[in-house]
């Protein structure tokens, strides 16, 4: 049987939702990836911007003022000169994940609930799941996570109705809430509508509009005296009991609901629905015109009745959203193809038209604004303006428009719309959205599907010249301003959700009124904040080759450092188009390379030079010591640990040079003395600290010695030597080998002093390792306070004890330990100072500890980071708890919570040379911080599987494997030539210096990805082996014109309208690697669309039998529904040109070959077929074998009837085995002779399935057909003719149906399996094992449009036993986020029973989250599979190690 594992996550935003979630004031955005959700909060930062509003100024001809917008403008004024540099700061919005979950559904809807109380102060969270369950969750400070309250199902058959009833998947289910948070209504089905009650403290939920003068006092608030009086009864539920509404029960016109939404300032819950008694469709726009009614029902939740208080007909047929208004506009927005209404609450209705359409499709009184010519098919509405209800509106195209509303007291008196220019941003967005979110008063997240998710930033263009007032008269004013921007920031969020006051009579201040310069179409400008990256919608991939170099300079740079091949994901829509260029690990871009064999550790500093008498010691120590701050400097020295050919270990020092290194001679250093363990700067970077293995020394900027600190015992007389060491300014740590620890501290002399070790524990423990951090953000503070603290006194050391505890110490204070946790080797899910284990429960082997800070620049957080001896990383997160009920020192505030790391080290390939090397060599290389890596905060881990520990502050801690063999000593590298790199030396003893690719980023999915835009829709690629190149077919979106020659209309010659209909129209671009450009494009027919586009190993004569790979491309002809599709098979070679001028890359062209007509039906799939370079082609309802002639026309030899449309097309190659899906008709297995010419049909699938994509998947002497569906379902078939039930292979054998969710599969690639070195000892039968090769030869790779990339593999009878009771265990075992259930999630609930099988795919997803167990439940659930913990590592590594050549 086979594993699905995920590689990468899906990153296609389908909704977004903001509430304050983690706390009652926080600002946090949810997002949901389809089955991933993400909780962020937002932080504002300060960006420096030259001179933008001084450009906009001059744009505009006026004066520009620079002390306008600054408080600090009348300091400035007075700096002379050097203001005329001045640098505008403007505020951005940024996000910062909180944590994500990968859930067990898949995700329709999100909306935000008000409950009486939470756990963290926050609002509660519903979402919404395709199989109708909601999950009622809220955020869980004391084990920070979200905590589900509760979940509800509404899928059991008897709720669905009458038996011709459509399923749930096949109907459009979601959820919408009461802004008053008193129900929310989930619509499922046709028309069910089931109301899920809240409570809600009555007298809150009616007294919003209390007025104390008029009304007298307040009444006392009951639930605070009921919380105080300490009820014993059990606690309540924050729902009520729901029910489930038909809807034509509450109205007959409601047998075609469109859309609904609850609607703001209602006292009762109340909901507007776009409906109508007869199906709308276009088609019948002469019978069922505006056939469309707004109703208005309120709902009576202890009745479970519905009143009906408004009804709106006669509204177009093609409204499809309801969208819900605050005050002061109120009402609702109905948004249709061609038009925009609003209907205020007494069902007076306004419109605008948007285009010529409006007019022909309905009767209904519009504004005429035709002119915009814009489609609103798809397109997202939110608020913009809180104060005068301004919206915006993104359209597909994802181009911005405005709507404003007049409004003539409270009423509603007319709509405009106006596109943004693209000056002030209107086309920064590159296509259609999903969701819009407000994250504030000058910011709104936009989720996208096909494009990156986007932070939208807009300010408003005000007239500078009327606003400006003396600073006098401001700074008057202050007082004022600033309360009432506070009052409106509170507001916002309050307006927008119902539940503080109207901001209505702000209006009358002059704050919302919108003045002449406001209303112009430039009033706002828009501009990207931050983004979240996507990959979706993967459309197809291909491999290609990573060696591609410029010239063999750099082909020997990065000789070892780069992987074999590449995945290039042809991804996006629209103008988001783009390739994606995809590695497991990070190729460095290799800057210097040298033979360095002898080199063991390694380490750099920007030591400062002696400094001048004049500079005062103070002043040096200050952040404002400009060129003598360590950070500003370059690093100046090297220091590297050698072992020569003889034996001997030696230290050299080397001075850095822009690229390199040169051995650094003259100094008062001692290579002689001996190997390096540790090497630094304290005192401010004054000092430079070499550990040696018997002494420390400390030697000032210029490598003067100052300083010999012995490691001499005056009790004992013992000399013990030091082991490791660590720094943190102005503290060192050092470890021996006697198990002691040696504390010493820089004074202000730069003195190193020992710490009296006061602590009797301290001295009789035995410390295995440890670490010193600079705690400068308070994170391990003894008490946590809102005050800064002094760094000096927030250097925190951890040691780990023999016996596997984890103690903390606030230096310089040794007398106690401020946090013990004794449970840290059992590795649990949390750690806490009172943890406990049983005392049979199996530890972990942990051999090093790190506290380090990982992040970028906008976001940094310590983790503390444990290695084993096997180098799987557990890494953990401290967070503190504000618990009332215990005292609030360190040791009961202080916890630990475990990330989820997938990743698994390389089992090194140690061979018998390394093995005699020396043997204390591999263990010696202690985890190494980097605190800017090329702007990440980073952990580096040498040792035989090198990897880098990144994260971003929008993603978790990844680790990531680097390119290459094991390393041996690695330090970061700063120079003028290498911006923040790093130098490293590995096992073959090659030393480089690095830096981090550019345009990469890895954080974010946990690879390499760089993404080459394209702007066009992308709709396949295909790499060309010989010479090095990708070509993309792509299309755009050009008018239509009608045929002017068609002699049966003559009217159409004549037709003239400025709106036309868009058709895409396809392109062929070259794409050289060598640096991402598209060298030649060549443009097809009007309407002609590339479907399929393959390199295929062809003959191309037929006298010398020569093979040439060729770029095959399948194209389609459709000029509408009414013509017949037509297709068309190019056959291309790529050639050698005279590059253009300045332009070396441009030396390739494509040449075309061959060209055939197709008069019936598109070409839809091409591959290659047998072994004599023939190829094979689906060309409308026929599969043809074709051969490539001498005059270059392709000859038919072979065909077979197909069914309806052939969606995929796959050879097992070589074979002559192939695999086709049709759209309707399912899988169909056939075979082909070439002796003679032949296709034969051998069996096909027993029911029919809606196959989008399909693959052939060898397994030792089995066949097995992957197939996946339309329903997001992959079915497992086997092709086995002696089987009794396959009717002589007739009939393919359904083995298992496995369900993928709403992650549809775009593509399946069969590739090669590599085997992971195994650490197992041989067993008695090894010889038997490597003779069966248990491990398969192949693996699938699918990609989907989620942006998701999987791998099926297939696993052996012993290794599918075991991992699927691995799975089967885990799944009882861990919680599993919105109280679902993954058994459920992978069986797809219409599937009959004989399709789904008892031998279910296992699901890789559990698998990966083995990590998440603590060491003792570890070794139960490995013991309850039958093997122990090694074993079960082994089988994950060999399942994630099959694709090494990426």
């Amino acid at each position: 049987m086979q594993c699905y594992t995920e590689l990468t996550p899906p990153t296609a935003v389908t909704h977004s939702l903001s509430l304050p979630f983690i706390s009652a004031n926080s600002n946090n955005l949810v997002v949901a990836k389809t089955s991933l959700l993400q909780i962020f909060s937002t932080k504002t930062i300060e960006v420096e911007v030259a001179g933008l509003a001084a450009r906009d100024a001059g744009k505009r001809e006026i004066a520009y003022d620079p002390t306008i917008n600054d408080e600090d403008g009348l300091a400035d004024s007075f700096m002379g000169e050097d203001s005329a540099m001045r640098v505008d700061r403007t505020k951005q919005t940024k996000l910062i994940l909180v944590a994500e979950y990968t859930l067990s559904g898949t995700i329709t809807s999100l909306v935000r609930i008000k409950t009486l109380s939470s756990k963290s102060g926050g609002e509660a969270l519903l979402v919404g799941f395709r199989d109708a369950k909601l999950s009622l969750v809220e955020w869980d400070p004391q084990r920070p996570g979200i905590s589900t309250i509760s979940i509800h199902y509404y899928e059991q058959d008897e709720l669905q109705g009458n038996p011709w009833a459509p399923s749930l998947k096949d109907c459009v289910n979601y959820l919408s809430a009461d802004p008053g948070s008193r129900c929310a209504a989930l619509k499922f089905g046709a028309r069910n509508l089931a109301i899920l009650p809240f409570k809600q403290d009555e007298e809150d939920a009616n007294m919003d509009d209390w007025d104390e003068e008029l009304d007298g006092p307040r009444p006392a608030d009951k639930t605070a005296s009921k919380a105080t009086n300490g009820d014993s009864k059990k606690e309540e539920t924050p729902y009520g009991s729901s029910f489930v509404l038909r809807l034509p029960s509450l109205d007959p016109n409601l047998t075609h609901p469109i859309h609904l939404a609850f609607l703001y300032e209602y006292r009762e819950p109340t909901f507007g629905i776009i409906c109508s008694a007869t199906s709308p469709a276009a088609s019948l726009l002469n019978e069922r015109k505006d056939n469309l009614t707004y109703m208005v029902f309120t709902l009576d939740l202890h009745q479970r009745a519905s009143t009906t208080i408004l009804s709106v007909g006669g509204l177009p047929y093609d409204l499809f959203e309801v969208v819900p208004l605050p005050a002061p506009v109120g009402g609702a927005l109905l948004v249709g193809y061609n038009e925009l209404i609003h209907i205020d609450q007494s069902g007076k209705a306004n419109g605008v038209g948007v285009n010529m359409f409006a007019k022909q499709c309905t009767s209904f009184a519009l504004v005429d604004q035709s002119d915009l010519q814009m489609r609103l098919e798809g397109c997202k509405v939110g608020q913009l303006s809180i104060q005068n209800g301004e919206m915006i509106i993104i359209l597909q195209t994802g181009e911005l428009a405005i709507l404003s509303f007049h409004v003539d007291g409270r009423s509603v008196s007319g709509l405009s719309v106006r596109r943004v220019s693209s000056e002030a941003g209107g086309l920064i967005l590159l296509g259609c959205v999903s969701s819009i979110s407000s994250l504030g008063q000058n910011s709104f997240f936009v989720g996208s599907e096909r494009a990156d998710s986007i932070v939208l930033g807009w300010t408003r263009k005000s007239n500078q010249l009327a606003r400006r007032k003396s600073r006098i008269e401001l700074a008057g004013e202050d007082d004022v301003l600033d309360e009432d921007e506070d009052d409106i920031d509170d507001d916002a969020d309050d307006d927008l959700y119902g539940d503080g006051p109207s901001i209505a009579q702000a209006a009358s201040n002059g704050a919302g009124q919108p003045d002449s310069s406001n209303t112009k179409a430039g009033d706002y400008v828009f501009s990207i904040h931050d983004s979240l990256l996507s990959i979706a919608p993967i459309i197809d991939v291909t491999l290609g080759s990573s060696n591609i170099y410029v010239d063999d300079m750099e082909k020997a740079d990065f000789e070892g450092v780069t992987s074999d091949l590449e995945l290039a994901a042809a991804m996006g829509r629209e103008k988001a188009g783009a390739v994606a260029i995809v590695h497991r690990n990070i190729q460095p871009k290799v800057i210097g390379k040298f033979e360095f064999p002898e080199a063991r550790g390694i380490w750099t500093m920007s030591a400062k030079r002696p400094t001048e008498k004049g500079l005062e010691a103070s002043k040096e120590k200050s952040a404002m010591s400009g060129d003598y701050g360590a950070d500003a400097q370059y690093d100046r020295l090297m220091i590297v640990s050698k072992v020569l050919p003889d034996g001997n270990e030696t230290s050299d020092v080397y001075a850095l040079t822009s690229a390199s290194f040169e051995a650094l001679t003259g100094t008062e250093f001692e290579p002689a003395a001996g190997a390096t363990i540790e090497a630094g700067t304290l005192g401010n970077g004054m000092r430079v600290i070499q550990v040696l293995k018997s002494e420390v020394r400390s030697y000032d900027g210029d490598l003067g010695l100052a300083q010999i600190l012995p490691m001499y015992d005056d009790d004992t007389g013992a000399e013990p030597k030091i082991v490791s060491a660590s720094f943190a300014d102005p503290y060192l740590l050092l470890f021996r080998d006697d198990s002691s620890i040696f504390v010493a501290q820089c004074d202000d002399n730069n003195e190193l002093e020992e710490i009296e070790r006061e602590d009797v524990a301290l001295l009789a423990t035995k410390w295995l390792t440890g670490c010193l951090y600079d705690d400068a953000t308070g994170a391990f503070a003894p008490v946590q306070s809102d005050k800064g603290h002094k760094a000096k006194e927030s250097v925190m050391m951890f040691l780990l004890s023999a016996g596997g505890a984890l103690h903390i110490y606030a230096l310089p204070d040794l007398s106690k330990a401020v946090y013990v946790a004794e449970g840290l080797c059992f590795v649990p899910p949390v750690l806490s100072a009172d943890y406990a284990a049983r005392r049979s429960a199996a530890r972990e082997t942990l051999t090093e500890i790190l506290v380090a800070n990982l992040g970028d620049e906008i976001s940094t957080f310590p983790y503390l980071i444990l290695r084993p001896s096997n180098d799987d990383l557990t890494i953990y997160e401290p967070f503190r708890l504000n618990s009332s009920l215990t005292s609030n020192t360190l040791s009961s505030t202080l916890h630990f919570l475990k990330i989820h790391n997938p990743h698994l080290a390389q089992n090194p390939d140690v061979s018998a040379e390394e093995t005699a090397d020396d043997v204390q060599v591999t263990r010696n290389e202690p985890m190494r911080a980097i605190a800017n890596l090329d702007g990440y905060s980073a952990v580096f881990v040498p040792g035989g599987s090198p990897n880098f520990i990144l994260k971003s502050s929008k993603s978790t801690p990844k680790v990531i494997n680097l390119q290459g063999v094991g390393v041996r000593g690695m330090s970061g590298f700063h120079t003028e030539g290498c911006d923040r790199g790093f130098i490293y030396a590995d096992v073959e003893g090659i030393a480089r210096v690095a830096q981090l690719p550019m345009d990469t980023n890895f954080a974010e999915l946990g690879v390499s990805l760089r993404k080459v835009a394209l702007h066009e829709d992308v709709h396949g690629i295909a790499y060309h082996p010989p010479m090095q190149c990708y070509v993309v077919g792509t299309s755009s979106q050009v008018e239509f014109e009608l045929p002017k020659d068609n002699d049966y209309h003559r009217e159409w010659a004549q037709e003239d309208i400025a709106f036309k209909p868009t058709m895409e129209k396809g392109s062929l671009k070259l794409i050289n690697p060598i640096n991402w450009t598209v060298i030649q494009t060549i443009e097809l027919d009007p309407s002609e669309l590339v479907m399929c586009i393959k390199t295929l190993n062809l003959e191309v004569s037929e006298t010398t039998n020569e093979r040439r790979q060729l770029v095959t491309v399948g194209t389609a002809i459709t000029k509408g529904e009414d013509l017949p599709t037509r297709g068309r098979i190019y056959v291309y070679d790529i050639v050698n040109v005279i590059p253009e001028p300045d332009r070396p890359e441009t030396n390739k062209k494509l040449k075309e070959i061959a060209r055939e007509d197709i008069p019936r039906g598109a070409v839809t799939a091409v591959s290659e077929i047998g072994t004599q370079g023939f190829m094979l082609v689906a060309q409308g309802q026929k599969c043809m074998v074709r051969g490539l002639k001498e005059d270059n026309s392709l000859l038919p030899v072979a065909f077979l009837d197909m069914n309806c449309y052939v969606t995929t097309m796959k050879e097992l190659p070589g074979t002559g085995l192939c695999v086709f899906g049709d759209i309707i008709k399912g899988i169909w297995f056939a075979g082909y002779t070439e002796e003679p010419y032949k296709m034969i049909q051998f069996g096909k699938s027993s029911k029919n399935m809606e196959i989008v994509v399909a693959d052939l998947l060898p397994d030792g002497k089995e066949l097995h057909i992957i197939a996946a569906d339309s329903n997001c379902n992959l079915h497992v078939l086997q092709y086995d003719p002696e089987h009794p039930k396959s009717v002589h292979g007739q009939i393919l054998l359904h083995r298992t149906t496995f369900s993928l969710g709403g992650h549809l599969p775009t593509s399946m690639t069969l590739l090669p399996r590599t085997k992971a070195p195994t650490l197992l000892p041989p067993s008695p039968d090894a010889m038997d094992i490597a003779a069966d090769a248990t491990i398969p030869e192949h693996e699938i790779l699918m990609t989907c449009n989620t942006g998701s990339i999987s791998l099926l593999s297939p696993l052996s009878e012993s290794q599918y036993r075991r991992l699927s009771t691995l799975a089967s265990h885990l799944t009882n075992t861990l919680y599993h986020a919105c109280g679902l259930n993954p058994r459920a999630y992978r069986v797809d609930r219409d599937a009959p029973d004989g399709m789904v099988g008892s031998r279910t795919v296992v699901d890789g997803s559990m698998l990966m989250r083995w990590g998440e167990l603590g060491s003792q439940r570890r070794s139960e659930v490995a013991g309850r599979v039958g093997v122990d913990v090694e074993e079960v590592r082994e089988d994950l590594v060999a399942l994630m190690g099959g694709l090494g050549y990426l």
